[in-house]
């Protein structure tokens, strides 16, 4: 018998142990925070800012008036918009002649050149949100493909206050991700950057250089 058989055979004989797996939502129940909704707004709001997001405060009623008012300060030429979503139809109810808003709804080959080369900006509605982590969560599909977070230079991202989950398994739990997951989940806690070139520090490399929080609140959040 050679020398590798006698170690496979000491391998197999070895008695097997009892799978024990860790008790992931023991540990998070036992770690997690006391807190309310302002509590893990202001959390999401201290991390999203620390990473150079903009966090604007507003309700259902103002959320398009507010948009426009940022876009025409940035100077936006036009906004890219998914289609057949409410945010999609609220915002072309309320929108002027500038931005211009465009609606994603062409393949990528008939339109490639226009999306990186033209397009200001874009907007999309966040699933939810971290505040542990500062992070946002975002299920792209077919109205909002993954493209419209990740080439225009600007990224407006719609979150409404209420899905803020105090943690990443929090948020796994309550929206039943093991149900079925998207072929992208993103999280996203601030603008592309890198420090790959001489270990300067530069914004928009490989996506968004501003990524702009609208904070959505329900009736008496902000009071």
């Amino acid at each position: 018998m050679s020398a590798r058989e006698r170690i496979l055979e000491r391998l197999r004989a070895a008695p097997s142990l009892p799978e024990v797996l860790p008790d992931v939502a023991g540990w998070f129940a036992a770690h997690r925070r006391n807190e309310d909704l302002a509590q893990r707004v202001a959390r999401l709001r201290s991390g999203l800012e620390g990473y150079h997001a903009e966090v604007h405060d507003t309700t259902d009623a103002d959320w398009p008036d507010l948009l426009l008012r940022i876009a025409a300060t940035k100077h936006l030429r036009n906004l890219l918009i998914g289609t057949d979503t409410l945010h999609g139809a609220t915002l072309e109810a309320r929108a002027l002649d500038t931005p211009q808003l465009v609606p994603y709804d062409r393949s990528i080959e008939s339109w490639r050149d226009r999306l990186f080369d033209a397009i200001d900006a874009s907007l999309t509605l966040a699933r939810s949100a971290i505040a542990d982590t500062g992070s946002l969560i975002l299920w792209p599909d077919a109205r909002e493909p993954r493209l419209m977070s990740l080439v225009p230079p600007v990224h407006f991202v719609l979150l409404d206050a209420a899905t803020i989950h105090a943690d990443f398994h929090s948020a796994m739990v309550a929206e039943n991700w093991q149900a079925g997951l998207p072929t992208n989940a993103l999280l996203i806690s601030g603008p592309s950057k890198t420090a790959d070139i001489q270990q300067t520090l530069a914004y928009g490399a490989h996506g968004p250089r501003e990524l702009i929080v609208l904070l959505r609140h329900g009736p008496g959040d902000m009071a």
